[in-house]
């Protein structure tokens, strides 16, 4: 087959789909791999080292996406500012794209992809089972911008975060509260330890009790509920009483809060509203929040996405794409991943997909003309897009 890698043309965007040690992977099993040229610049990886793994270099973006069988991205396909076509589009009928398509917020490019009879598959739809786990870019991103964001939050605020003695008196270390405890709230978690912040953290899943305490954290409880996550894992969406509940267990903790880390998302859904204005003004002057959910609408009120928003004397910061930010480690787990799937999916090209396969019937989202992701058909009947 015919591999195709191109530079990724999304405002921001550093990472790269594949990174030149993988090629030889592909080049193993017969493949031929098309790099664009400058593909890798943002992820600090160069023409030169992609040419020495293998890879073909291919300038014109027009060239590549019309020669290839499979293309890999990083970011779901759009409009291209060198042939102001759509990315989809520029692909020949019947090609595979592999990537995140975010179909929540790109109904059209999922319509597109049908249309051409693009097999797509989605990052973001790799199952949560242990055979898969070297294929979750989701956990993978999610690692990265845990980590980022404590940086971001201990750059922000205007206190160190460890206990500091001195012949000059003692600081006290900075307390840091961690909303979700999904791998994203772990890594925060983790990251904060690290850097000797006294951390807590609240998820309405007390499952996740005995992983915050492994940390080193206090784990803030709540009413246990029953029906709290899918068997996928992910949280579910819940009442607005429920949610007030969770308002009021968490506001009781902001007059004595540095830093909040929110990470709380549902799945295809809007996050769920986690910090209202009232609660934002309880926190103590030179607070930080650091909003991993920006995107998805934000567990703050006042979040705006990409921005850093100063109200009541505290800095909310609308967290977007933070794994574009560590751009090597991003791309080097990335590429991992899709690599990973890519051999899945086309371990016997002679004998074509395997639907009966949990994983690819999950990941797969447009074939042969038709959407035929249940949760994606259901979703663009339903309104389309968050």
């Amino acid at each position: 087959m015919k591999v195709g890698i191109p530079k990724e043309i999304v405002k921001g965007e550093t990472r790269v789909a594949v990174i030149p040690s993988m090629i030889s992977v592909f080049i193993k099993n017969q493949h031929e791999v098309f790099v664009q040229s400058g593909a890798g610049e943002g992820s600090s990886f160069s023409d030169d080292e992609y040419r020495e793994a293998g890879a073909v270099i291919v300038k014109d973006p027009v060239e590549l996406y019309g020669s290839i069988d499979v293309l890999f991205k990083v970011q779901p396909p759009t409009l291209h500012p060198k042939s102001k076509k759509h990315e989809v589009e520029m692909l020949r009928e019947g090609t595979a794209l592999i990537g995140f398509l975010s179909p929540a917020y790109n109904a059209d490019a999922i319509r597109k992809l049908a249309g051409r009879k693009i097999t797509s598959f989605a990052m973001e739809f790799v199952p949560r089972i242990s055979r898969a786990q070297n294929m979750d870019a989701l956990s993978s991103m999610a690692t990265i911008a845990g980590y980022k964001a404590v940086l971001i939050a201990a750059n922000q605020l205007g206190k160190i975060f460890p206990l500091i003695m001195s012949a000059a008196g003692t600081i006290p270390p900075a307390t840091i509260l961690v909303l979700g405890v999904g791998v994203a709230g772990l890594q925060a978690i983790a990251t904060a330890k690290r850097l000797g912040a006294r951390v807590q953290a609240f998820d309405p899943r007390p499952a996740v009790k005995e992983q915050v305490e492994s940390l080193g954290a206090q784990f803030v409880p709540l009413e246990v509920l029953k029906d709290v996550e899918t068997k996928d894992g992910y949280a579910k969406e819940q009442p607005e009483e429920f949610l007030n509940r969770e308002r009021k267990v968490i506001g009781e903790r902001f007059p004595m809060v540095d830093v909040v880390i929110t990470t709380a998302q549902i799945f295809g859904k809007k996050a769920p509203l986690l910090i209202t204005e009232e609660m934002v003004q309880q926190l103590p002057a030179g607070s930080v929040i650091v909003d991993l959910a920006a995107e998805q609408g934000g567990n703050c009120v006042l979040t705006e996405p990409g921005k850093i928003v100063e109200k009541h004397n505290v800095s909310i910061y609308g967290a977007v794409n933070l794994p574009a930010a560590v751009p090597i480690h991003a791309s080097q787990l990335y590429s991992k991943n899709v690599t990973n799937l890519f051999q899945h999916l086309y371990s016997d090209p002679e004998k074509g997909l395997d639907f009966e396969d949990e994983i690819t019937k999950g990941v797969c989202i447009t074939y042969n003309g038709e959407i035929i992701n249940d949760f994606v058909k259901n979703l663009l009947k339903t309104g389309g897009e968050i």
